[in-house]
Formats: C-alpha cells, sequence, structure tokens
C-alpha cells in the first residue's frame, strides 16, 4: 500500500496535468486531500459540550429595532450584498437545469422572488444592494442565459463560480479525470464552504470590498424564508460580529440538523457526522440541542478576506461516496456553517421559524403553494389566518415526486389553512377547489385510479377508494 506522502506526491503530478482547472483550484484541491489523508479530529470530546447562552445565540426578540430614519437604513444597506447559493441541480424534483429556476407561485421562479425582493428593497431605500450568485460548472451556463430577462432591473446581479474538484478513485486516491473521465461525471463542486475562497479568487470579495460593501448575507436559494432582515444587519455591524448563523427551533422533522454549541470557549457547529455513535440519539432529541442551522449566514467581508490569505478556514470535511460507471469515488466536502469557529465575535441568532421555508421535494411545492402563504413584494408570507404556528407535515407519495406531474394531479392546489397532517399514496388526483382539514390520509393499492371530485371538503378522513368519499 502505498504510504499518504506517496498517495500525495502521485496526486499533485496527476492534477498538475488536469488543464481544465485553475491552478487555485489544483492547490485548494490537493490541501483539501492531504487534511482528509492526516485524519485530522472529526469528533468532539461530548463532555466538553456546552449549550450556548444568550449572549452567544441571541434570542432575535431582543435584537433592537432598526433606526427609524430611512436615510440611516440606507446606509446600512449599501454596506449589504446578498449571495445566494445557486450550485444545485433540481434533479431530484424531476426538473433540468438550476433549481433555482423552478416555478415556486404565479409563474414565478426561486430567482425571480429573489429579484424582486432586493428591487423593491433598492426602490424603498434609495440604496444598491448587489445579488452574487454562486453558481457551480453544473448551474453556470444555464444562469447566464437566465440572468439576461433582469438585464433592465434596478439591481447588480453578479455570477461566479464555485470550485471545481477531480473525483477521486477511492481505491488509489488518482483523480478520475485522470483514467480518462474527462466530462462532468468527473468533477464535482466541493460543498458551500467553498464560497469563501471561491469568493476571493473570483476577484468579486476584491471588487465589493473597494465599493464599501461590508456584510454578505449567504443563504440557499431554495430557501423563502432567507430575506434580508434590518434587524440582523444592525445588530451586526454595532456589535462588530464577524459571522452569524441563523438558527431556529427544532421540530421533530429537523432531528439531523447541525447546531450550534459553546466549545473550549467558542461557538461551533456541531453536525450529526461528528456525533460519536453512543450519543447520536441524544444529538437527535429536542430537548439537549433545541436549535439547528437554517444555514442562513451573515459574514464580514474583511474577514473573510483575512481568513482565506491566512488559509486558516480549516472546516470539516465531509467525505461523500459515490459511485461512477461502477467505480468508486470520493467526494471530499466542506460546508460554510462550519466556519463560525474561525471568525471573532462569532454569534448565531434564533430567529423564528418564518424565516426557514425550505423547497426540497414537492411536498414543500404544495405548502408554498396554497392558501397557507401569499407573495408580496417577492416576499413569501405566511396566512395570519392559520392558528397552529407549525405547518402541516405533508407526505405525497412517488407518483408526485417530479414536479411536472405533481402539477398535472391538482387541477388547483387544495386550502390546507386548518389541515394537520396528509399522507397522499398512489394513483390519485385532485379536482379543483378542494379543502383539507385535520388529518387526512388518502392511501390507494396500486391500479386504482381515484379522482378526487371538485369542491369537497375531507376533514380527518382516512380513504382507500372511492367509496370512502
Amino acid at each position: 500500500m502505498a504510504t499518504d506522502t506517496e498517495k500525495i506526491s502521485q496526486l499533485k503530478s496527476a492534477v498538475a496535468n488536469l488543464n481544465q482547472i485553475s491552478e487555485s483550484e489544483k492547490t485548494g484541491f490537493v490541501n483539501l486531500v492531504s487534511r482528509y489523508l492526516s485524519g485530522e479530529a472529526q469528533q468532539v470530546e461530548w463532555s466538553k459540550i456546552q449549550t450556548p447562552t444568550d449572549e452567544v445565540v441571541v434570542p432575535y426578540d431582543t435584537l433592537e429595532s432598526t433606526p427609524e430614519d430611512p436615510e440611516e437604513t440606507k446606509m446600512l444597506l449599501d454596506k449589504l450584498v446578498v449571495l445566494k447559493l445557486n450550485g444545485g441541480l433540481g434533479t431530484t424534483m424531476g426538473c433540468t437545469g438550476p433549481k433555482s429556476v423552478i416555478e415556486v407561485r404565479n409563474g414565478l421562479t426561486f430567482l425571480d422572488l429573489i429579484v424582486i425582493q432586493i428591487e423593491s428593497l433598492n426602490k424603498k431605500y434609495g440604496c444598491s444592494v448587489p445579488l452574487l450568485l454562486m453558481n457551480s460548472f453544473n448551474t453556470h451556463d444555464d444562469t447566464q442565459k437566465i440572468i439576461e430577462k433582469y438585464s433592465n432591473s434596478n439591481i447588480e446581479i453578479h455570477t461566479f463560480n464555485q470550485s471545481q474538484y477531480p473525483r477521486l478513485v477511492a481505491d488509489d486516491f488518482v483523480p478520475l479525470p485522470s483514467k480518462g473521465h474527462t466530462d462532468k461525471d468527473g468533477w464535482y463542486p466541493p460543498g458551500h464552504g467553498d464560497v469563501f475562497p471561491s469568493l476571493k479568487n473570483s476577484g468579486k470579495l476584491d471588487a465589493l470590498l473597494s465599493q464599501g460593501k461590508e456584510y454578505v448575507f449567504v443563504a440557499n436559494s431554495d430557501n423563502l424564508g432567507a430575506v434580508v432582515d434590518l434587524k440582523i444587519l444592525n445588530h451586526l455591524i454595532r456589535n462588530k460580529n464577524e459571522y452569524c448563523m441563523e438558527v431556529t427551533p427544532k421540530t421533530l422533522a429537523d432531528v439531523k440538523g447541525g447546531t450550534l454549541i459553546s466549545y473550549e470557549g467558542k461557538v461551533q457547529l456541531l453536525e450529526i457526522a461528528q456525533v460519536p455513535d453512543q450519543h447520536v440519539n441524544e444529538f437527535k432529541s429536542i430537548e439537549k440541542f433545541k436549535i439547528f442551522n437554517t444555514n442562513n449566514l451573515w459574514v464580514n467581508l474583511k474577514a473573510i478576506k483575512r481568513l482565506v490569505e491566512a488559509d486558516a478556514l480549516k472546516m470539516e470535511i465531509i467525505p461523500n461516496p459515490k459511485e461512477v460507471d461502477g467505480v468508486k469515488v470520493l467526494q471530499l466536502e466542506t460546508a460554510a456553517g462550519a466556519a463560525i469557529r474561525f471568525f471573532d465575535h462569532a454569534i448565531g441568532i434564533n430567529v423564528p421559524r418564518s424565516r426557514f421555508l425550505p423547497v426540497k421535494a414537492s411536498s414543500d411545492l404544495l405548502l408554498v403553494q396554497s392558501d397557507l402563504y401569499t407573495v408580496v413584494d417577492g416576499f413569501v408570507i405566511r396566512n395570519p389566518a392559520r392558528a397552529n404556528p407549525a405547518n402541516p407535515s405533508i407526505e405525497l407519495g412517488p407518483e408526485f415526486k417530479k414536479v411536472a406531474s405533481f402539477l398535472s394531479r391538482f387541477k388547483s392546489i387544495p386550502s390546507i389553512i386548518e389541515l394537520d397532517s396528509l399522507k397522499v399514496a398512489g394513483d390519485v388526483w385532485f379536482g379543483a377547489n378542494v379543502t383539507l382539514k385535520g388529518k387526512v390520509s388518502i392511501v390507494v393499492k396500486s391500479g386504482v385510479k381515484l379522482e378526487i371530485p371538485e369542491g369537497v371538503v375531507l376533514e380527518n378522513k382516512e380513504i382507500n377508494g372511492p367509496e370512502d368519499l
């Protein structure tokens, strides 16, 4: 077996010949693999974990209200940049191209809503908040075409690419492209932790600093709740916090999400992968770890520059094993939230659940397209008519997985203001103006087609066939 040193020197010479990627990508990749091989401690010492205090994870309702004076608000906003992570494809929802162009509501895509939100801020306060999109090599070309339609809007849109790294062949640690896999399958984007070096390597970071920008608000493009929040921005500028992670109370649906802890005097993200096996159930308990990371992050731009230049952002490495044409490969990735422990005066802010509204599957699409929400100035706002603060739990069968089939099975999206839970499985079709209340389960056997008639109200019902309607 080759030693780690031999593996690295072999890797260096193989990577040197990959002319599809830049020198900074080559260096970044070799560093990542070296760190992985050196087996830096991933596990935390369980006994040292402490629950963060309110100084470290600040309750949202204790934040000062924003300045009354619109001129002061403009000054705050002129220090801000919004960055959306746009590297993901919509494949899990049966769409080709970037996920951010899936239609969410009234024919508007994620990207349309983001642009409308920032446009209305810029218009209201006379400021110029730019939008940055971090693409991957998978989404770059499509995104460039799509953003042409915003060329007349009062918003500057910049794009840059996250790094492109070669997948590693698991048994000998040689890059897959060196073995003839030169198509897209040979490469991968190394997770959103790469946002910091890529911002710097693309030249965007220095350009933004020269325009007087101070903070970047980073969020997933599919989180409809991740909108600019002036109270948070104001708090960070006043308190000189270099990094802020928005966390929100955990529900049973979020038990696997990363959480913030105090560890050896610093605030740190704890992910399920770092938890020793015997403590996993404790990690998932919503009594002990009450909050989770929404991946809405606010970061000081000068601090990013300082830390990237010092090569100080050594985030935990997440190994992601895959298979390409029968070859076992490894992708090494990092997450942006894990960078929190390297910044000075880093905090969490415990925000309302409304700031976390991700659309990961068609069941989430059902929520945001329903009467549970309305859209105002690009903001998706929850209907005050719903008494329960939690959203209904929705489970749709594989027939609804792809966006196109999901849309074809609903004449119109049912009213779900009074719904607690919905389970649908089988060949089910919904007529227009259906109302669902309480607990509804519609499960039909294979070979049976069930049409839910127009205008029907289903309350606390279990339906297995037409006879139950």
